[in-house]
């Protein structure tokens, strides 16, 4: 038996696991599906893939790297950064790779979790920690004849490096986070290319900029230096949550520097407002971009925004009947995100799927990390704990140190529950500042689950967040001995 199985070895279950070691539990083992580590920034490998928040704060803040190329760091040197942590805090050698979690029961006699790793072995552990994350399984567009298509077809997290686009004609469906760091790099090689837009982001400029040699080596030298700057840059964007988070009328100045970037990079007026969004600033995830407007503008790229009607082998059919020919198809669609947590069977007491739990009651977690009826199970990233305006890396550090605390108390106990109102009182405080924030203004995201609901946003300041963490209450949880 095992004290503590990890789920996932990307940024929440590397931490989970560095931070166990801290504390002086040592009995754990990390299960990862793939054969590396690195969860997003393994898969994501496409042409131009960076961070979009600067890299000074998305890093662990007991770890900072001295070593970032840039103010947006690319996913090379993000992967790097995880490996190095791995290795260096001891966490490498407990990583078992490919194997994938398929099911997980709670077990109320013995208080302990029944593990199906590859659909036949077993494991048993006194406590499960997913730490499965969000932007892991590609969204694959229910487009009639998708299947039939005639030549290379990829989604943009599983990006073919096989195939050179250099001279071919190529189609991209999406606009969103990814589709604006590949589409320019994408039209610099392509004969012809065509973005397919449903719906315009809002766009503002990228503050990127090289990090030199001699910058690196101050940053080695004097961390305490770097430590300033990553303060700068993290009240900086906390700043930016009395808009997304207070008041949505204070959005209105980020709104204007996204339309004057607009009005700046693209003269069009008929292309400038099929650019132009229709919907709250801030209601989607907002892209940072300086080179995606002007991707647009070339002779041999075309924005299509009538609705695509279905794939041919040799092309798209959009609404109008045209078909536009391709050789290489790109899906830019994003990820599943509403019920990443459920694609493992995950069975509390009673034998309850927490999939059907979720469905009957919505989805919802104390905190974002504990179920009631799942006892000994804690979510990294969970329901309504994920960030629209800083870094998630700061938020998974406040979910680990808030589960090492429920670890301590459980090797007192047999098992560890939420109380079900305590959870309940939770999710609608949560429910209920949703409603004032700018990710209620109606449009259509991801954010939002099958009902509509939002149960992705932490619609506060990570601060409250850090605040609601820092220290267990034992009177929040059942606790059987």
């Amino acid at each position: 038996m095992t004290e503590v199985v990890i789920v996932g070895a990307g940024f929440a279950g590397l931490c989970m696991g560095i931070k166990l070691r801290q504390a002086g539990i040592e009995d754990f083992v990390v299960l990862e599906k793939a054969a590396g580590l690195g969860g997003t920034w393994r898969d994501n490998t496409y042409p131009g893939c960076a961070c979009d928040v600067p890299s000074y704060l998305y890093s662990f803040s007991f770890e900072q790297n001295p070593r970032w190329t840039r103010m947006f760091a690319p996913w090379d040197e993000i992967l790097a950064y995880l490996r190095h942590c791995a290795t260096k805090y001891g966490v490498a050698d407990r990583i078992r790779y490919g194997a994938e979690v398929t099911e997980a029961a709670f077990d109320e006699t013995s208080g302990r979790w029944t593990i199906t790793v590859n659909g036949d072995e077993k494991l048993e552990a006194r406590a499960l920690v997913a730490g499965v994350g969000n932007l892991h399984q590609p969204r694959i567009p229910d487009l009639p004849g998708l299947d039939s298509f005639g030549g290379p077809s990829f989604h943009s997290a599983r990006w073919d490096h096989g195939q050179d686009l250099t001279g071919r004609r190529v189609a991209v469906v999406g606009t969103g986070a990814s589709a604006i760091q590949f589409v320019p790099r994408v039209a610099e090689q392509a004969a012809h290319l065509d973005v397919y837009q449903r719906t315009a982001p809002w766009v503002t400029p990228k503050p990127d900029r090289a990090i030199g040699p001699r910058e690196r080596a101050l940053h080695a030298r004097f961390p305490a230096a770097q430590r300033a700057i990553r303060d700068v840059v993290f009240w900086g964007l906390e700043a930016r949550g009395v808009g997304f988070a207070g008041n949505p009328k204070l959005m209105k100045g980020l709104e204007l520097q996204a339309r004057r970037h607009l009005r700046k990079q693209v003269k069009d007026p008929v292309l400038r407002a099929k650019l132009t969004p229709n919907y709250q600033i801030g209601c989607k995830r907002i892209l940072l971009s300086n080179d995606y407007y002007p991707a647009l503008t070339r002779d041999t790229v075309d924005l299509v925004t009538t609705a695509i009607s279905r794939i041919t082998p040799t092309g798209v059919v959009i609404a109008d009947g045209t078909e536009r020919p391709c050789d290489v198809l790109v899906l830019g669609t994003g990820f599943e995100v509403s019920g990443n947590l459920t694609r493992m069977r995950i069975l509390g007491r009673e034998g309850s799927d927490l999939a059907d739990t979720w469905k009957q009651h919505g989805i919802g977690a104390h905190l974002g990390i504990t179920v009631a009826g799942y006892p000994n199970l804690f979510l990294l990233v969970g329901p309504n704990t994920a960030l629209g305006h800083s870094s998630m890396v700061f938020m998974i550090e406040a979910q680990v140190r808030y589960v090492v605390q429920a670890l301590k108390l459980l090797r007192r106990a047999t098992s560890v529950e939420v109380r079900e109102e305590v959870q309940e009182r939770f999710v609608a405080d949560v429910q209920g500042r949703l409603d004032e924030t700018v990710w209620q203004s109606g449009c259509n995201s991801w954010y939002l689950d099958a009902q509509g609901r939002n149960s992705t946003i932490w619609p506060e300041f990570t601060v409250g967040y850090w605040r609601r963490t820092r220290r267990l209450d034992p009177a929040d949880f059942v606790l059987v001995r």
